[in-house]
């Protein structure tokens, strides 16, 4: 896995106040700056980097959407949307200070809030700002490469998705649930998902892992070309959630998400978490989040993931401590 550093050097970090997901959230997002923060609020110079994902899945534009809801609404608090390879590297970011917002899959929250796996070597101090939707694990092929199970990629090119990834983290998962060695089984590569699209376009892989939410724009892209084959993986989701925990549940694809798919596909699911360090203020803490739940319209129209935003159920994350902050506002809409 890649480490922060190298992480960080490579990446960008912006404001994303370009592009129509910045001009439809400006034009749209409802409130006044009421932040609901009193003083505190009004005294306020923050500075926040949130760490969110690539360009080519759901991290970085919802991302930039919460972002610029954020700094138009709250006075004094100015977010900065950071491209990362994900999860694992978000967490990591947060650990350093690099970063002070992380999205997170659940699996990769849940190892670091408990400082397991990739983080054996502590728990971080990091708290949740609520559930925010589920990502859906999309393992897809092509008609020309022929793959249409897990179990047929022994000997095959794979993506399993970019180092420091909960999709790598996933992938290796579910291909041991399979019965497959994740390091010997498959010609393994580790690409983000729009790089695995191009490379299934190419011919130089078989088949490749994402975890994301619903639709994945590169997958998309995929899709319009008539080859995407999507590959079934809810059957896993029992096992995995035994080992590692109940963070995974099979729900299935609807048919129809992307141009093609013709039948639902079941495939193993995890929710994503808004995370912060512990020593984010808390009037912060519930200012963020109250924004957040409160712009959804606003959101939907950067995302259609974002029509999963529920304040009454998006405290109820068992692997991670919620947020003071964000528990009072939850509290308050129940």
């Amino acid at each position: 896995m890649s480490s922060t550093s190298g992480t960080a050097s490579r990446q960008r970090s912006r404001l994303l106040l370009t592009a129509g997901v910045a001009a439809s959230v400006l034009l749209t997002a409802c409130g006044g700056g009421d932040s609901g923060g009193g003083d505190a609020a009004g005294q306020r110079n923050e500075n926040l980097t949130f760490a969110t994902g690539g360009t080519g899945g759901v991290y970085y534009p919802y991302g930039g959407g919460m972002a610029n809801v954020l700094s138009k609404d709250l006075p004094g608090v100015v977010v900065t949307v950071q491209e990362t390879n994900a999860s694992v590297d978000n967490m990591k970011l947060l650990q350093s200070d690099q970063a002070q917002m992380a999205l997170g899959l659940g699996d990769v929250v849940s190892d670091a809030a408990n400082g397991e796996h990739d983080f054996s070597d502590g728990a971080l101090d990091i708290c949740s700002l609520g559930n925010l939707y589920n990502n859906f694990v999309h393992v897809f092929s092509t008609t020309s490469a022929g793959v249409t199970s897990i179990e047929q990629m022994k000997g095959k090119r794979v993506a399993v998705g970019a180092p420091g990834s909960a999709s790598e983290v996933t992938a290796d998962r579910i291909l041991e649930a399979a019965g497959l060695d994740p390091q010997k089984d498959i010609e393994r590569s580790q690409l983000g998902v729009a790089e695995t699209v191009d490379a299934l376009k190419d011919g130089t892989i078989d088949a490749g892992f994402w975890s994301g939410g619903l639709p994945t724009g590169a997958i998309v892209d995929l899709a319009s070309t008539g080859e995407l084959v999507l590959i079934d993986t809810g059957q896993y989701a029992d096992a995995m959630a035994k080992k590692y925990g109940d963070f995974y549940f099979a729900a299935d694809i609807p048919a129809g998400t992307y141009e093609g798919q013709k039948k639902a596909s079941p495939n193993v699911v995890s929710p994503n978490i808004l995370v912060v360090r512990t020593d984010m203020d808390e009037s912060l803490q519930q200012d963020i989040t109250k924004t957040i739940f409160e712009n959804k319209d606003a959101l939907i129209q950067v995302h259609p993931a974002a029509k999963e935003l529920d304040p009454k159920t998006a405290g109820e994350v068992d692997f991670i401590k919620t947020c003071p902050g964000a528990q009072a506002y939850f509290d308050s809409v129940k």
